[in-house]
């Protein structure tokens, strides 16, 4: 008799779920702002700049998407973001899910709402180069407050000379910030790039080196899309607290993979989710860090496979996850 209370019960569960999620997907704007949500987080405002509707809409269209369990949703200090549920969650609704997204994701975004993407990401992006323009001098000092660089940069520089890369030609290191881990490159790799979009703090790091006298590491002024429009080959990238600075850390996992050849390692040293508001404005943080399986999930979509893993507790309550990511050789997928 319990057992067919039981199985009722999961019954009644599951088709509730089935008409929200029937619910959900028969409307084009919801489908569309699932599309729009495939690779990025998205506040509700952001939204509704995006898809040029009020916000009581927009609001209203997120929670009918949130009762059939296709979004999740993220606080990030006062804001709260949305992005698309990883499939799997629900495992009685799997494969519709997975099926739904997969239609989704040939769907076209059209110019409009391409434009407001693009706006709102640019926004993000000077947001973040101002504050490091502003604060090159001190940031540092500022950073500390979460985490010093010397906490993290043994598990860093043992990753990286454990990595058993095929060639070590190029290295590649984004945000290298003061450039305390480009000697470390220098020594490894036969050529080193320091990419940045700040000038300033570019500067910074070309001044550390030149103290040093490394000679084979070159300065560009950009971002990882300037390194995929470069066409650039290399063999190591490593991006040391860059990432909750990103304006969308899934195009930037996007960016890198496509400049990493086959054996290539990306190394992401980045703070784990938590949820001190503050760093926002004494950091220029625009995220405030991440769930490992955000990391995972962004390196899967673009082919990246999981690598070695470390974990840091400090003190001050903050974790920071150092992370490996490769690029399969072609001999190893045909192994597969």
């Amino acid at each position: 008799m319990n057992d067919q209370i039981a199985q009722s019960s999961q019954d009644e569960e599951l088709l509730s779920l089935l008409a929200h999620f029937s619910k959900a997907s028969s409307d084009p704007l919801r489908l569309m702002i699932l599309r729009v949500l495939a690779s990025d987080s998205f506040g509700v405002l952001e939204l509704c700049t995006i898809f040029s509707i009020k916000q009581s809409a927009m609001s209203h269209h997120l929670k009918v998407l949130a009762q059939a369990e296709l979004v999740d949703k993220r606080r990030e200090g006062n804001s709260i973001y949305y992005r698309r549920q990883a499939p799997g969650a629900r495992a009685s609704l799997q494969l519709l899910q997975q099926q739904l997204f997969s239609d989704i994701d040939h769907l076209v975004i059209d110019a409009q709402r391409q434009q407001g993407i693009d706006q709102i990401r640019q926004e993000r992006s000077l947001s973040s180069r101002q504050f490091f323009d502003q604060n090159s001098e001190k940031f540092r000092e500022q950073q500390d407050l979460i985490a010093h660089y010397q906490h993290y940069q043994d598990s860093v520089r043992q990753l990286v000379s454990s990595l058993p890369l095929q060639s070590d030609q190029l290295a590649l290191e984004v945000g290298p910030g003061a450039g305390e881990f480009l000697p470390e490159l220098s020594k490894r790799f036969s050529s080193v790039i320091a990419l940045d979009n700040s000038a300033s703090m570019l500067n910074t790091a070309r001044q550390l080196t030149d103290g040093q006298q490394l000679n084979n590491i070159e300065f560009i002024n950009g971002d990882t899309a300037t390194a995929r429009e470069q066409q650039l080959a290399v063999d190591c990238v490593v991006m040391n607290m860059v990432l909750h600075h990103t304006p969308s850390p899934a195009d930037i996992f996007s960016d890198i993979a496509s400049v990493m050849r086959p054996g290539a390692s990306l190394i992401v040293t980045d703070l784990c989710n938590h949820d001190q508001v503050w760093a926002k404005e004494s950091c220029g943080d625009l995220w405030l860090g991440f769930e490992p399986s955000d990391l995972t999930d962004w390196a899967s979509q673009v082919g990246l496979l999981d690598g070695q893993n470390i974990y840091l507790s400090l003190r001050n309550g903050f974790r920071i996850q150092v992370r490996q990511f490769y690029k399969p050789s072609p001999a190893a997928t045909a192994r597969c």
